[in-house]
C-alpha cells in the first residue's frame, strides 16, 4: 500500500561536512524568533529554505527560497548525489529526570503523497488552513523539500534495523542540533539493501506522527501538477513527499505531552470554576505543585490544574463520562485529551468544540516548570496538565478515520532540518 521512493538527496558539499552544525535547523512549526534571527546570520543555514526571509517585498517567500536553492547550486554549496539512496537518521536523546540514553531510529526517504480518503497515510490531527497555504506556495514554488515530516510504519521483528545498524557504522554526519539531541547520518546506496526498505514497507499503513501542513501542500501540489500535465502517470516526482520514517514497535518512541494554558477568559472566576468542577470531577488539592506529573502520571482520565496559588489532582467521575455527547467512536471518545477537551475546556469553560482550533483563549505550552511560571506571574488564569498520549491511542484514532484534539502529541525529539533535501521536478 505504501510506496517509497529511494531518491538522490540534495546535500551540503564535502567541504561544509565539519560545519554541518552551523548548517542545520529547527522545523518551520517550532523555531522560535529569537532562534530564527541568529540563524539567518549564517548564510547557509537550512533555514534559508525552510522559513526563507525575503529583503523585498516584491518577491514571495518561494521565489526568496527557489534564488537561494539556485545559488547554492551554481556555487557548489549543495550537489547532489549520484545514486538514489536510503538516508538512515537516528537521534540519540534523554528525557529529564532520566539517566537512559534513548535512539530514535529511522531513514528518510521519498513516499507517494496518497489522499487521506486511500487510507493509506493516516492522519491522527486536523490542520489550520493558513499554514497550509504558506507550504504550498513555498513547495510548488520551488519543487523542493526543505524538511522532512515523520511517519510510522510497523515491523515489531525489526528488520530493517540490522540494516540501519550496518550502515551506522559509517556515519556522514554527526551533530548535537538545538533539542541536544545527537543527530547522526548515513547512507545506503546497494540496491538491494534499498530494495529491501521498498518491499517491507510496500504492505502498510503509515501513521503521519509529526508535519500534516507539509504533507499537506504535497497533496495540493500532486493536484495542481496533474490537472496541469495532460500526461500524468502518477509517477512523477512531484506525486511523492519527503519522510522520515520510524518503527512504531520501537520502546524508543517517546510522546510528549502538551499542557493546556487558559489566558483572557472573560467572567472567569476561579471559585466558581472549582464548584462547577466537582460536578464531572473528583477534585483534590495536591500540596506541593511540582509534584503533579507524578501525581496524575499514568492514570485514566487524570489531570492536574494549576489555578492561583494552588494546585489539584482532578479524576473523571465514571458516570460523568456517560455524558460526553461529541459524536465520535468511542475509540476517541475515551482518550484523555477528548476527556478534557470536552469537560474542562468545553463544559466548564464554555469554549465550544468547533471553536477550540482557534480561540485565543487557549495557548498549548510543552514545558511544565513553565506552566508553573506562567501561573505563579499571574500571565495565565490557569494551566491544564496532562499525560502523554500512548502510541497504541494514536494508532487506534488513525484506524477510526476521525482525529484528536489539536495539540494531542508531541513526538520526541523533532526532526531537523538541512541533512537531506529532495527535488521533486
Amino acid at each position: 500500500m505504501a510506496t517509497i521512493r529511494p531518491f538522490s538527496a540534495w546535500r551540503y558539499a564535502p567541504h561544509l561536512y565539519p560545519q554541518i552544525g552551523e548548517l542545520t535547523s529547527p522545523l518551520f512549526d517550532v523555531v522560535s524568533a529569537k532562534q530564527r534571527q541568529k540563524l539567518y546570520q549564517q548564510p547557509y543555514n537550512s533555514i534559508h529554505l525552510s522559513v526563507p526571509q525575503c529583503q523585498t517585498s516584491e518577491k514571495t517567500a518561494g521565489q526568496c527560497a527557489l534564488d537561494k536553492i539556485n545559488h547554492w547550486k551554481a556555487t557548489g554549496v549543495l550537489v547532489q548525489d549520484d545514486q538514489p539512496s536510503i538516508y538512515v537518521y537516528y537521534q540519540y536523546f534523554f528525557l529529564p529526570d532520566s539517566k537512559k540514553e534513548y535512539c530514535r531510529k529511522g531513514f528518510i526517504t521519498l513516499i507517494k503523497a496518497t489522499d487521506w480518503e486511500e487510507n493509506i497515510v493516516l492522519r491522527h490531527e486536523n490542520t489550520i488552513p493558513h499554514a497550509v497555504n504558506d507550504r504550498i506556495e513555498l513547495l510548488a514554488t520551488t519543487l523542493f523539500h526543505a524538511s522532512a515530516t515523520h511517519g510510522l510504519y510497523t515491523d515489531p521483528a525489526h528488520e530493517l534495523e540490522v540494516l540501519m545498524d550496518e550502515a551506522m557504522q559509517t556515519p556522514v554526519y554527526e551533530t548535537e542540533d538545538y533539542q541536544g539531541v545527537r543527530d547522526v547520518l548515513a547512507v545506503i546506496t546497494a540496491p538491494e539493501k534499498v530494495q529491501a526498505f521498498v518491499q517491507k514497507l510496500a504492505p502498510q499503513q503509515i501513521i503521519l506522527a509529526d508535519g500534516h501542513h507539509r504533507y499537506e501542500s504535497s497533496l495540493a501540489l500532486k493536484h495542481r501538477m496533474q490537472a496541469q500535465n495532460p500526461h500524468h502517470t502518477g509517477e512523477e516526482l512531484y506525486n511523492y513527499h519527503l519522510m522520515y520514517l520510524t518503527n512504531s514497535a520501537s520502546d524508543d518512541l517517546r510522546i510528549l505531552p502538551t499542557h493546556r494554558l487558559v489566558v483572557g477568559l472573560l467572567a472567569f472566576d476561579e471559585i466558581d470554576l472549582l464548584n462547577r468542577m466537582q460536578e464531572y470531577f473528583t477534585v483534590k488539592e495536591v500540596e506541593n505543585a511540582t509534584d503533579l506529573p507524578e501525581v496524575i502520571a499514568g492514570k485514566k482520565w487524570t489531570f492536574g490544574i494549576l489555578l492561583g496559588e494552588k494546585a489539584y489532582k482532578i479524576k473523571l467521575k465514571t458516570e460523568a463520562f456517560n455524558t460526553l455527547h461529541w459524536a465520535f467512536p468511542d475509540v476517541v471518545k475515551e482518550i484523555d485529551l477528548t476527556v478534557m477537551h470536552y469537560f474542562i475546556i468545553y463544559k466548564l469553560l464554555g469554549i465550544k468544540g468547533k471553536d477550540q482550533r482557534s480561540t485565543p483563549y487557549l495557548r498549548f505550552e510543552r514545558n511544565f516548570a513553565e506552566c508553573l511560571r506562567l501561573v505563579a506571574k499571574q500571565e495565565i488564569q490557569m494551566a491544564v496538565i496532562t499525560n502523554e498520549v500512548a502510541i497504541e491511542d494514536v494508532k487506534k484514532v488513525c484506524q477510526s478515520g476521525f482525529t484528536m484534539p489539536q495539540k494531542s502529541t508531541y513526538f520526541y525529539p523533532k526532526v531537523i532540518c538541512g541533512f537531506a533535501f529532495a527535488e521533486i521536478r
